[in-house]
């Protein structure tokens, strides 16, 4: 909070000033201050998509996430572990119930003194994520959706309207992205990183990285069959710590896209989702 104050100050704003705090989505790191913020802030508003989950409670404390690892071939004490690590990151950020917040939708616009920015929902590295352009001169507030340095995890979601159903996170994020560059940006910012002033760049360079990480996830996929569990810690053997969450998110992900694509085969027992390298024709 010291450094938000000081920045409003140096803007020759305060908190008391603040009426609407508008989120990109719901992650510890996204809006850990929302509720600080709204409460010091007196009259302030919390906006975020109604896809959106992260602010009511941990992401692994509902037993539909709980559910999507055990399908992934998590073993339980991964699981246990993984829910203990972002116990331990919500003490970062306080939770936010229904009635605390109001809803962004797809095309909404938000009047401020100096223009207006409009509302594009934009899944994929959550449900609910959400971008905002101005549309006077193209500049775009991205969140995770759009990073300069590095291509954004798809998160392993449940299904906003159907939550026994995985989100399919990577399909969606590729419809995200053809989105933004529809509006041709000429500045972006990212929720991490430097502002991008090429998206065009950018935008080719996530394209590559994505099939680049889809061929080598395939190539990864035995004949006698693998989960997403198995997958994960193939492609990315030295990941410890909250990283294996988001390393079986990448594999389920691009998993999910391939057998979409007719590439590989699935299997499903025991609770559990088993993906077969396809046999020749």
């Amino acid at each position: 909070m010291t450094t938000l104050r000081d920045g409003l100050k140096r803007a020759g704003f305060a908190v008391a000033d603040i009426r609407r705090i508008v989120l990109t989505h719901a992650h510890e790191d996204h809006c850990g201050l929302a509720r600080v913020l709204r409460d010091e802030a007196k009259d302030a508003q919390v906006f975020v998509h109604g896809w959106e989950t992260g602010h009511r409670a941990g992401r692994l404390e509902h037993e539909e996430n709980l559910r999507l690892l055990t399908q992934a071939g998590v073993p339980a004490e991964e699981i246990g572990m993984m829910r203990r690590l972002y116990e331990s990151v919500r003490e970062y950020a306080d939770s936010l119930e229904d009635d605390h917040c109001s809803e962004l939708n797809d095309g909404d616009e938000l009047e401020f003194e100096t223009g207006v920015l409009r509302v594009l929902h934009t899944p994929g590295h959550t449900p609910g994520s959400c971008s905002f352009i101005r549309e006077a001169d193209r500049t775009v507030i991205a969140g995770d959706c759009v990073l300069k340095r590095i291509t954004p995890n798809p998160m392993l979601s449940p299904d906003p309207i159907d939550p026994s159903r995985r989100f399919r996170s990577l399909a969606e994020y590729l419809v995200s992205l053809a989105r933004v560059r529809s509006f041709a940006p000429t500045l972006i910012y990212g929720g991490h990183g430097e502002p991008i002033h090429d998206f065009e760049e950018v935008f080719n360079r996530y394209v590559r990285a994505i099939r680049e990480r889809q061929s080598d996830v395939i190539s990864l996929v035995p004949k006698t069959g693998a989960t997403a569990w198995e997958v994960s810690r193939s492609l990315f053997p030295n990941t410890d710590d909250v990283h294996r969450f988001l390393g079986v998110s990448e594999a389920v992900a691009h998993l999910d896209q391939a057998h979409s694509d007719g590439k590989i085969g699935l299997e499903i027992g025991d609770g559990r989702e088993v993906y077969r390298k396809l046999a020749a024709d």
